[in-house]
């Protein structure tokens, strides 16, 4: 659905939920996809989500639910009462179990394990061995599976009757379930049914290892050429499948995440998340930002007469943090794009490096001269603009050299350089940009 539509069907939603005709439910629930009702829900004030996603055919809740974040489906199931809760969670498979488990009380989610039968159970047990940051907690567990010694024929009339999405090979396994390779189904047609399906077996096929961050293999997937690749355990026994489909879902998961950590958030954040909760999520960076600005300030305090007796510096000085800010930011925002990407590596951080910092010298030159005219005209002091575009030439250079290092770093020590990079980074520009401008200013001014 195009943003221009949401927008027309939100709208729409909003001035007929309070109508609380199930008709108007079942005629949106018709019309769109899982994913959308997912959005279209989210953009509703909590009382409106509860009321229409209670209109909602019961087959459709639990799915959408699953579909939503974190936050707002917490939300539903908070307004919603437990009686019902229960009657509805008595149906509920392993896959939404596991999207859900995060946002339900122990007692529903009891429950929900209590009435599931033995198979479901059992892929709940097994994806609960792997962190949810781990591809074996995630796979699909319902591969299209035969043992080798299976004949064509019989996978042809499994075929006729089993067919999951992005399914374009057959997996064959050994009696224990451990993984010996995929056969195209394609090449089923015309061989003869007597054969085995060992015999028909691309033994070379990519694999992933369970233990693998979910990330990493949603790359590896979409990168593949392949609709979806086996996940195995360390000892190879095949547990399961990660398809096109969720990989993408999952790089476009990534990407919002790291957008919303550049503010500090998370990418679960409801748009309409209690005041308190939404004040409390956002005090934490408010306050690291605070810090960060103290210690910039303190860096302009030890240039106090310097500001008394030029007061064109102080005019001046949000200039050259500015131009430091930016450029740093777009060095940050590609390296952290290439550490997502896995591109980065010892072998090319140097010729980075060196294109970076040329890059840099050839901008901080080209817009030192341009500044610095515009500085010395305005307040008639050539020397003030020599100043200032030093110190623009100096800033954009440690600007650059943050940008590289400081993602780097941070990735070395496990922190997400998306989250903390960009506040770290514009506290060394302004004090870079601070200390060299009004330092000069001591200098050359005075």
């Amino acid at each position: 659905m195009q943003n221009s539509d949401r927008q027309e069907v939100i709208e729409d939603l909003l001035s007929k939920v309070d109508e609380g005709t199930p008709e108007v439910a079942q005629e949106i629930e018709q019309a769109h996809s899982l994913d959308d009702l997912a959005l279209l829900l989210e953009s509703l004030p909590v009382t409106d989500r509860v009321s229409f996603w209670e209109q909602l055919s019961p087959a459709i809740q639990l799915p959408v639910l699953a579909e939503m974040r974190a936050d707002a489906s917490e939300a539903i199931i908070r307004a919603v009462d437990e009686i019902r809760l229960h009657d509805l969670f008595a149906e509920l498979d392993a896959d939404t179990l596991l999207e859900l488990q995060d946002v339900l009380t122990e007692p529903l989610l009891e429950e929900a394990l209590g009435r599931m039968d033995t198979e479901q159970k059992q892929r709940y047990a097994s994806a609960q061995q792997y962190a949810d940051s781990e591809v074996g907690h995630w796979c699909d567990h319902q591969p299209l599976v035969v043992p080798a010694k299976t004949k064509v024929n019989v996978v042809l009339r499994l075929l006729r009757r089993v067919m999951p999405k992005y399914c374009d090979h057959v997996f064959v396994v050994d009696s224990r379930g451990v993984w010996v390779g995929a056969v195209p189904i394609h090449k089923l047609f015309g061989a003869d049914g007597v054969l085995k399906i060992s015999e028909l077996v691309r033994e070379q096929f990519p694999s992933l290892n369970a233990r693998e961050d979910i990330y990493v293999s949603a790359d590896k997937v979409a990168s593949s050429e392949e609709v979806a690749l086996p996940v195995l355990d360390d000892g190879g026994m095949l547990i399961g499948r990660l398809d096109l489909g969720t990989a993408y879902e999952m790089q476009a998961e990534r990407a919002e995440a790291q957008i919303m950590a550049t503010a500090g958030l998370d990418e679960d954040e409801d748009l309409f998340s209690p005041v308190m909760k939404s004040a409390r999520n956002r005090a934490l960076w408010l306050g690291i930002n605070l810090m960060t600005a103290f210690l910039a300030s303190w860096f302009i305090g030890l240039f106090e007469a310097t500001l008394q007796q030029v007061v064109a510096l102080a005019v001046l000085m949000p200039v050259v943090a500015s131009m430091g800010g930016i450029a740093g930011s777009q060095t940050l925002t590609l390296i952290v794009r290439g550490l997502a990407l896995g591109q980065i590596s010892k072998s090319n951080l140097r010729p980075l490096l060196n294109k970076e910092l040329q890059v840099g010298l050839l901008n901080g030159v080209l817009w030192a001269i341009v500044i610095g005219l515009i500085a010395g005209y305005w307040f008639n002091s050539w020397g003030l603009g020599m100043v200032i575009g030093a110190a623009i030439v100096a800033n954009i250079i440690s600007a650059a050299l943050a940008g590289i290092f400081l993602p780097v770093i941070l990735d070395k020590l496990k922190i997400d350089p998306a989250l903390s990079g960009s506040v770290i980074l514009t506290t060394v520009t302004d004090i870079v940009g601070f200390v060299a401008f009004l330092g000069l200013g001591t200098l050359f001014l005075l």
